[in-house]
């Protein structure tokens, strides 16, 4: 799980319930915080291996995945005596460069080392145990079975009203591209690159499902990355006209997606709504109220989709 800041990551911890963190100091200055679960008994729903479920999660003020092979309706199957739920919560930084650097940080270290887990568990960061190189020399597995990037964010009313959940049906980089005389072009247009991670409907089906079931407000739609957060209406406006159907912005999404993606890891990204897009307000910010529904979402997750997650 990837936050912006430490209150985020507070409330992800919270909501995972897997008690206090272990701290693993990076390189960088980057300290992941890693959270194991008991091992599993006999004939309880557990992660179905070491890596199961092991998640690396990110998120400001305002604000590529391969398919799982798992169906939206698919059950946590029991675990292995012994096996663990690891996951790692990153307090990456404000906006889309700071949060690459120490997401990338983060998954080199995991897929360079075989460091010891809790327990003296083998594993790298992602909490399993990971070889350097595949059965004949190939490069490394991916080093977590999924990303996460979460936080608070601004929601594009009325599609995300405030304390309601987004949950990503694709990470895009709102304003990646050039002005010309005709208008906005991506970078994908310009043929410099991409702009858009598409989120398999494989995985936000399922984490929708979960939110329905237990009356959590959401909605899945595209989440938009800036570098800064929307304070006009002219600016919310111009925004919606060139990503159509956004329901939040942020500032770190696509930071994490970019690191993710160079290790092919599947990658999410979770907001809980905290203010509208639009003229600046604070006084109209509910911030209290949007990292309650992030905890509640991550109580909800930690018990059901990262328990389903298919080793990498």
């Amino acid at each position: 799980m990837v936050t912006a800041v430490a209150a985020e990551a507070d409330s992800v911890s919270t909501g995972l319930g897997l008690g206090a963190p272990e701290l693993l100091p990076l390189p960088g200055g980057v300290v992941l915080r890693r959270h194991t679960d008991a091992p599993a008994s006999p004939g309880v729903g557990s992660a179905g291996s070491p890596a199961s479920g092991a998640s690396l999660t990110d998120a400001p003020d305002s604000p590529n995945s391969p398919d799982s092979p798992n169906s939206p309706d698919a059950s946590p199957s029991p675990g292995p005596p012994g096996s663990r739920l690891r996951v790692d919560v990153l307090v990456g930084g404000v906006g889309p460069a700071a949060v690459a650097a120490s997401t990338g940080t983060a998954l080199a270290h995991a897929a360079l080392t075989d460091t010891p887990g809790p327990s003296g568990a083998p594993g790298p960061s992602s909490g399993s145990s990971r070889p350097s190189s595949g059965p004949s020399g190939s490069a490394p597995p991916a080093p977590y079975d999924l990303v996460v990037s979460t936080g608070i964010a601004g929601g594009f009313q009325p599609l995300a009203p405030l304390g309601s959940v987004v949950v990503s049906s694709a990470v895009v980089a709102a304003d990646l591209g050039a002005q010309t005389p005709d208008g906005y072009l991506t970078v994908d247009e310009l043929g410099f690159g991409r702009s858009v991670h598409p989120v398999p409907e494989s995985l936000t089906g399922r984490i929708a499902a979960v939110l329905a079931a237990a009356g959590l407000p959401h909605t899945v739609a595209p989440v938009l990355t800036v570098s800064t957060v929307t304070g006009t209406a002219d600016r919310a406006a111009e925004l919606a006209g060139l990503r159509p159907g956004a329901a939040a912005e942020a500032m770190e999404g696509f930071g994490v997606a970019e690191a993710a993606a160079g290790y092919a890891v599947p990658v999410v990204e979770i907001r809980a709504v905290s203010n509208a897009v639009g003229p600046r307000d604070r006084a109209a910010w509910r911030i209290g109220e949007a990292l309650e529904a992030l905890r509640h979402t991550f109580e909800l997750l930690g018990k059901t989709v990262f328990l389903e997650l298919e080793p990498s």
